[in-house]
């Protein structure tokens, strides 16, 4: 079984936290402080997001988790 934080699911791992919490790319771009061009090419596959950048999605998760938001 793979684990969730390999690059290759990463872009399917994005989509499903923004749609969970009902956010737009946009929303979800704010919210971590990267253009929403990067969250598309997230979502997309075309880019593999830097370490900073994984570590704020993740840490984002973990906040989203603490509030009860995500599941």
């Amino acid at each position: 079984m793979a684990m969730i934080r390999q690059p290759e699911n990463f872009p399917e791992t994005v989509k499903a936290v923004r749609r969970q919490l009902a956010l737009s790319q946009e929303e979800l771009a704010h919210a971590l402080g990267v253009s929403f061009a990067t969250v598309n090419r997230w979502e997309n596959g075309k880019t593999v997001p830097s370490k900073l950048a994984q570590r704020q999605f993740w840490q984002f998760c973990a906040q989203m988790k603490e509030q009860g938001k995500l599941i």
